[in-house]
């Protein structure tokens, strides 16, 4: 009789449970949705547009019309859906520039490295979540240098609820920082590639599309800021720039950095900022109490290191206060103000460069720890800079006794593939396309930043380092004096890193580690290896794909400084790189 009745007590049961699981389920789920991102849409049309910049009117790639390009806004834990469709004669890509892209590599953009690019008339869908991020990223094109054109900012806020580590700002504005030419520079790169020469440089600087007063001509093409007294404004500054590194300032105001690169710092204040093409940087403006009787310009010009020619020339915006609307008397309201100009730093003042980098730092607290790696797995050492390649027979080339112009890391220059990396690794089809050889050293031992060496031609390959899931990474970054020192400003896709260490001359292994902060150094995506210096790098390997390591100097891109890092999937079903999308592009 007993054993008659245990189907209906455990059918019942069975109910019960159910019932209890999900009403579980759907209050976590509830929970989980309240804190959840929501899907955001977008549509990216790149179209052709004319425009007039220093008096002449010109066809340049856009993003729906518009340079800058939309602004993608946010919040931490958003997905974001981006659909670009190409309407114009090149190929084109789009990369999320220092979106951690975990698990979604995909959507990365760089052309032949995550993706094909989008031919003309075909569509893509960038499929990403954000994830543990906040602050201001950018977006840009990642093929030949039509990023020139085509960038526009991306603005991260927090979660609902959940305030800045700051004062919490009246207004928030994005300050972009462009370069142009009068020419087109798809041709100007085509052209130098050919040649082996350098590129010509760009003929003026923009702050939000706008070369500025102090250009012929721009006068009326000037970015305009408007603040009320009393108030407090976050700028956010990108530098979109194809191949200057930049020092920015306002008139007679300082500013407090709050966040670089998407990540919080301990605030400070500065009378200039410097940032490099790829960094971004967030500060604070409190405008004067009382309405001044002046207007002040905001300014930004090159940092320049290297020995090429480069364009020594400033762009301007104007910053004025909102003067009372109620005063009567329109004489005064309408009376031209003087304009104050900001004293920025000689264009090769590295001291200067040095001093603002330090002040960098972590906030590095219980709410925003820095989880730098203590403990390193794999350790590497990198030199970045210029040589030269051998002009091809019957040919007449325009660098040095007739040679090439090169970009190395540990003298390999990247030969893009005609292939995505990604999907051969993915497809485990590497053969014919790249090899895991490349060197964790350099070929051989030189006095880096002193006489090059007698040979300094570089060599070529697709070669990438692979590496184990979750890896801790030290990576030492060494500028050469090859050519001529500089400063290269380096950024790493698919991770943020750590910025232990940097100094000047050689890098000394017995000697600079002992000197590595590891409590609260900078975290970025992107660091500039400082002219004729080192850098110090660490980070966590803990995202599989495949990421493109690359000076953003454009010029060096182009001449082949970047390599790849392949990461191997972990062993956990969460570890492993899903597979491609069913648009992604075919070559």
């Amino acid at each position: 009789m007993g054993s008659s009745l245990l189907p209906s007590v455990t059918a019942s049961s069975r109910i019960a449970v159910t019932a209890v699981l999900c009403t579980f389920w759907i209050f976590s789920e509830l929970v989980a949705a309240k804190h959840a991102g929501i899907t955001r849409h977008y549509k990216f049309d790149i179209k052709l547009q004319n425009v007039t910049r220093l008096c002449r009117t010109k066809s340049i790639v856009t993003v729906n019309g518009q340079i800058p390009g939309p602004r993608i806004i946010a919040r931490e834990g958003d997905r974001l859906l981006i659909k670009v469709v190409n309407h114009v004669q090149y190929n084109v890509t789009l990369h999320w520039h220092g979106i951690r892209q975990l698990r979604s590599g995909w959507a990365d953009g760089p052309a032949y490295v995550t993706q094909c690019p989008i031919q003309t008339g075909q569509s893509y869908v960038y499929n990403f979540t954000v994830t543990g991020q906040r602050g201001t990223l950018f977006w840009h094109a990642h093929i030949s240098w039509l990023r020139v054109t085509i960038y526009g900012p991306i603005v991260i806020l927090p979660k609902k609820g959940v305030s800045y580590p700051f004062p919490q700002p009246h207004k928030e504005i994005p300050i972009i920082f462009g370069e142009w030419w009068k020419a087109d520079t798809e041709k100007i790169i085509s052209q130098a590639l050919q040649t082996g020469g350098a590129p010509n440089i760009s003929d003026a600087y923009t702050i939000n599309g706008h070369p500025g007063l102090l250009y012929n001509c721009s006068a009326k093409d000037t970015f305009k800021l408007k603040v009320k007294p009393g108030k407090t404004y976050l700028l956010r500054l990108v530098n979109a720039a194809l191949n200057d590194e930049l020092f920015f300032s306002i008139a007679n105001h300082s500013l407090t950095v709050v966040e670089a690169d998407a990540v919080y710092v301990k605030p400070f204040k500065t009378q200039i900022v410097l940032i490099t093409p790829g960094q971004t940087t967030n500060v604070l403006l409190k405008a004067k109490a009382k309405a001044p009787n002046s207007t002040f310009l905001m300014a930004a010009r090159p940092y320049a290191t290297g020995p090429a020619s480069f364009d020594n020339t400033t762009t301007a915006g104007v910053l004025e206060y909102d003067r009372n609307p109620s005063a009567t008397n329109t004489k005064s309201k309408n009376k031209k103000l003087p304009l104050l100009k900001p004293s920025l730093p000689v264009f090769n003042d590295t001291t200067l460069a040095t001093a603002f980098v330090k002040k960098i730092r972590s906030l590095a607290n219980a709410r925003f720890p820095a989880k730098v790696p203590r403990k390193v797995d794999r350790r590497f050492f990198f030199t970045v800079g210029l040589g030269l390649l051998p002009c091809s027979k019957n040919s007449t080339c325009q660098g040095p006794n007739n040679t090439m112009f090169s970009a190395s890391v540990n003298n390999v220059s990247f030969v893009q593939p005609n292939i995505a990396l990604l999907q051969s690794h993915f497809l485990n089809r590497s053969k014919g396309v790249y090899t895991t050889d490349f060197p964790t050293n350099p070929p051989f031992k030189f006095n880096y930043t002193g006489t090059p060496p007698s040979n300094i031609m570089t060599a070529k390959g697709t070669k990438v380092v692979a590496i184990p899931f979750n890896t801790s990474v030290e990576l030492v970054m060494q500028d050469t004096s090859i050519i001529g020192a500089e400063s290269h400003p380096l950024h790493l896709h698919g991770f943020n890193f750590f910025v232990v260490g940097q100094g000047f001359g050689n890098f000394d292994p017995s000697k600079d580690p002992a000197k590595f902060n590891l409590v609260d150094p900078a975290e970025r995506n992107t660091v500039g290896v400082p002219s004729g210096g080192w850098v110090a790098i660490r980070f966590l390997a803990d995202n599989p794909g495949v990421w493109f390591m690359h000076c953003h100097l454009e010029v060096h891109t182009s001449w082949g400084l970047k390599m790849a890092w392949v990461v191997n999937d972990g062993n956990r079903p969460n570890q492993k790189l899903p597979p491609p999308p069913s648009d992604l592009p075919k070559c």
